[in-house]
């Protein structure tokens, strides 16, 4: 019945809404934009992006995303509701095994923890692949983990290596790399004694060769070895180069995983030693979760590091860290629950600090909207002094929902001052899961209409026309998604020169941002029709 109740809650948190958005460039746009290709192609076993080949990511979530779209129809929610899915199948996975490794309680917690911090509840309304990717790559850590302590561990590890598989299916060979990376580390923490044995990591590895050799090995026998070398060149591209405009610091994710994942990251510092080399807690527990805990830190650090070293630096990258992070949040709420652990006056007031920080950003949000005109000239960014001027409907009585957010995390602290922990945390949680909500219902939709909206807009004016429609200048799978654009017939459309100053056969537009705009402006065989928020949309005369 529990499982019930929070597939339930699940449902109703990650499900509605899905569609109130335009999706986002790039990735979740590029990803819709695949899937339906595959469905206008019909060729479903190579991922296409403008009907070429394209070997950045594996098919399997652009697979979900077109049966999604087979049944709803090509449009945002269809796009995003394989993740709504996997958020279910997530928080009801996460109470069965808090269950498994104690009781409700842990379970419940748990899934408090994950639904109730910001990017972790965030990326189950997103059409992202990493989603999807994670619970994959978590499952055959588990099942791996589980083998030392069940009776049939032959079945766990084929288990394990199918989730292997699939993970490496979602989005390639990194899934690989995080696991043997993670048993490693564990392997030399556990001095070589895991629990699993030769046969069963065999039985891992031959589970997911053979589950990724599903479309691997299709796809080498059916085009070749060009598409797979292609696709193993890009992922070692990404994790040695910059790509562009996503580079960052080594810290990059660290802050990341702080604020997105509040409040369940503010819980990570309850385990900080005391001045005699103690934890601040006490108490014993099972083997089992003993060991599960070390498999979580181990995977947690190995995640964090691996991503800090990687020269891309993408907020999503390192949201595998989730499930290890909310799991050790988990495990601290349960134990101050059981009155086996006391929050340190300075853990609450750090979260305190964070929660109002965060709080302060939805208030001003709608105060900036109002008073844009008077921001507008102290910031140096002409694209972004152009995307304000979006007619955007604001009003002051909105930030009353940051200031709402604010006042629930105080109520919070209070209560957590006062040794009502259990009540303090719910009430912080709870109220984080409120302005989740909000934030994606409310302010989510204004956002994107400063950031992409004009030139949506205009994309969308072309759906069901025989015309030329392409970017300058900036990268964006907008405009092949939202003009639903069909196969070429002259493949002289590739090439932008041609489109430019060549002989076209059909009518010819363009959009770039108003900053990369200048030798455009001058070109005689081009006509400005419109200027918008940061965008400038030519026509060929």
């Amino acid at each position: 019945m529990k499982y019930l109740l929070i597939a339930i809650v699940a449902a109703v948190l990650f499900v509605p809404f899905l569609g109130a958005v335009h999706l986002f460039d790039w990735d979740e746009i590029n990803f819709a934009e695949a899937a339906r290709e595959m469905i206008v192609s019909h060729d479903y076993s190579r991922v296409q992006i403008d009907f070429k080949p394209f070997w950045e990511k594996p098919p399997l979530f652009i697979w979900l995303q077109a049966i999604s779209m087979q049944i709803f129809g090509v449009n945002e929610f269809a796009a995003r509701f394989p993740n709504a899915i996997i958020g279910i199948a997530t928080l009801v996975t996460l109470f069965g095994i808090g269950k498994k490794l104690a009781d409700d309680k842990l379970g419940l917690w748990w899934a408090l923890a994950y639904a109730g911090s910001w990017l972790p509840h965030f990326y189950f309304k997103s059409g992202i692949i990493d989603p999807t990717f994670n619970f994959f790559i978590f499952l055959a850590i588990y099942c791996a983990y589980r083998t030392a302590f069940s009776g049939k561990p032959s079945r766990l590890a084929i288990l394990s290596g199918i989730f292997l598989g699939l993970a490496v299916l979602t989005k390639g060979p990194v899934a690989i790399l995080v696991s043997i990376l993670t048993f490693s580390f564990y392997w030399l923490y556990k001095k070589g004694k895991t629990g699993i044995g030769w046969a069963q990591l065999g039985l891992i590895v031959l589970a997911s060769v053979l589950t990724t050799g599903l479309w691997f090995g299709y796809e080498i026998i059916a085009h070749g070895f060009w598409f797979v070398q292609e696709f193993i060149t890009y992922q070692i591209r990404l994790f040695t180069t910059k790509d562009a405009g996503h580079g960052g610091s080594f810290f990059y994710h660290w802050i990341v995983l702080l604020i997105g994942c509040f409040p369940a990251s503010l819980l990570l510092f309850t385990y900080i030693r005391g001045r005699k080399g103690k934890s601040i807690y006490t108490g014993s527990y099972g083997t089992e979760i003993k060991d599960f805990k070390i498999w979580m830190w181990v995977l947690f650090w190995v995640v964090l590091i691996l991503f800090s070293i990687v020269e891309t630096k993408i907020v999503h990258y390192s949201s595998l860290c989730y499930f290890p992070l909310s799991f050790l949040a988990a495990w601290q709420l349960y134990r101050i629950s059981e009155n086996k652990l006391q929050l340190h006056a300075w853990n609450i007031v750090l979260m305190l600090l964070i929660g109002l920080m965060i709080g302060l950003a939805i208030t001003l949000l709608p105060l900036v909207g109002v008073y844009k005109e008077l921001i507008i000239p102290h910031i140096h960014d002409r694209f972004a002094q152009a995307n304000l001027q979006a007619q955007v409907p604001w009003s002051k009585w909105e930030a009353a929902y940051g200031a709402g957010y604010m006042l629930l995390i105080i109520i919070g602290a209070i209560l957590l001052f006062q040794k009502k922990a259990q009540a303090g945390l719910l009430c912080v949680f709870f109220s984080t899961i409120l302005a989740i909500q909000i934030t994606i219902v409310h302010f989510t939709p204004k956002i994107e209409r400063y950031s992409q909206g004009a030139a949506i807009d205009f994309f969308k004016t072309f759906e069901g026309k025989d015309d030329y429609v392409q970017v300058l200048m900036y990268h964006s799978y907008a405009h092949l998604f939202y003009t639903k654009k069909l196969p070429p017939v002259n493949q002289n459309y590739y090439n932008t020169d041609w489109l430019l100053s060549g002989k076209v056969d059909k009518p010819t537009w363009f959009v770039c941002r108003t900053t990369d705009s200048a030798p455009f402006r001058t070109d005689p065989d081009l006509e400005i029709v419109e200027e918008k928020n940061g965008f400038v949309f030519f026509k060929r005369k």
